[in-house]
C-alpha cells in the first residue's frame, strides 16, 4: 500500500457552538454516561464512558505525563466529540498508588511499552463488551499518551480505525511507528517547534494514510485562543472521517 501524507498548517479557530455545552444538550437524542472500571494487569483503571445514541466510533484517550482521565483539556476536546455523536472512553492508565509513585520520579510516564500494554488491554476490553463491540475504535494520544497510542495501534492492526496525536511525542514508539496501518494525524502547535520537529520525522516514517497538521501560534498545551478549538475541530473531522461501524459480536460477560 502507498501511505498518503499531507502537511497543512491552520490558524486557530473560533469556538464551535458545541463547546461549553454539557453532552447532550447539542443533540437532542440521549447520551449514556457511565463509569466504567477494567481489570488490568491485576490492578482496576478507571474510566469514563460516554456513547451519543447514535454512536459510529469509540475514541478512547490516551493521556500525557503526570495527567489523567481528568485533564481539562482532553475532556474538552472529548466533549467536542460527543457533541458530534462521537463515543468517548477516558481512563487512567495509572491507579492512584501508581501516579502517588511516579510523581516521585516519573518511571512510569515514559515507560510506554508499560502504556501501550494497558491501553491494548483496555481497546480489546472495549471491543468485547456488549454497549461498545460494535463500534469503529479509534485512539487519541497526548503527549506521551501518543507514543503509547502508536504503539497500540501497531499491536492491535486493522482494529484500530484512525490515530490523533495532540502535541504528541509519536517519536518515542520508537520502531513501532513504521508497523502502523491505521490512518494518522498528527497536530501540533507552530511554536511547539522541538516536538513539531520530531513528528515531522515520524511523520517520515508511517506508512500509512498520515497527515501533519501545524496549528499556527500555538505552543505545546495549545494554551493560546482558539488552538484547542482547532485541535477539537480537526480531530472530530479525522475521526468522523475514519472511523465505522464493525461486525464485531460482543464476547460473553
Amino acid at each position: 500500500m502507498t501511505a498518503t501524507h499531507h502537511v497543512s498548517t491552520v490558524g486557530p479557530v473560533v469556538p464551535p457552538p458545541f463547546l461549553g455545552q454539557r453532552p447532550g444538550q447539542f443533540h437532542t437524542e440521549p447520551f449514556l454516561e457511565e463509569p466504567v472500571e477494567i481489570e488490568v494487569d491485576g490492578v482496576t483503571l478507571s474510566g469514563d464512558l460516554v456513547l451519543p445514541a447514535q454512536a459510529q466510533g469509540l475514541v478512547v484517550f490516551a493521556h500525557g505525563s503526570g495527567s489523567s482521565r481528568h485533564s481539562p483539556r482532553n475532556r474538552w476536546v472529548a466533549q467536542g466529540m460527543q457533541a458530534l455523536g462521537q463515543g468517548t472512553f477516558l481512563f487512567d492508565l495509572l491507579t492512584k498508588r501508581e501516579e502517588l509513585a511516579d510523581a516521585q520520579d516519573g518511571h512510569l510516564r515514559f515507560n510506554i511499552a508499560f502504556l501501550a500494554r494497558r491501553l491494548v488491554a483496555v481497546s480489546r476490553w472495549l471491543a468485547g463488551a456488549p454497549r461498545t463491540c460494535r463500534l469503529g475504535l479509534g485512539l487519541f494520544g497526548a503527549s506521551t499518551g501518543a507514543a503509547a497510542a502508536l504503539v497500540a495501534a501497531a499491536e492491535l492492526g486493522a482494529r484500530v480505525q484512525a490515530v490523533v496525536s495532540r502535541g504528541g511525542r509519536p517519536d518515542l514508539a520508537a520502531d513501532a511507528v513504521s508497523a502502523v496501518v491505521s490512518p494518522t494525524l498528527l497536530i501540533v502547535g507552530g511554536q511547539d517547534t522541538h516536538v513539531l520537529r520530531l513528528n515531522q520525522q515520524v511523520l517520515a516514517q508511517l506508512h500509512c494514510e498520515k497527515e501533519l497538521l501545524v496549528v499556527q501560534g500555538a505552543t505545546h498545551l495549545f494554551e493560546e485562543t482558539g488552538a484547542l478549538e482547532a485541535v477539537a475541530q480537526h480531530a472530530s473531522a479525522w475521526f468522523g472521517q475514519h472511523l465505522k461501524p464493525t461486525l464485531a459480536h460482543a464476547a460473553d460477560h
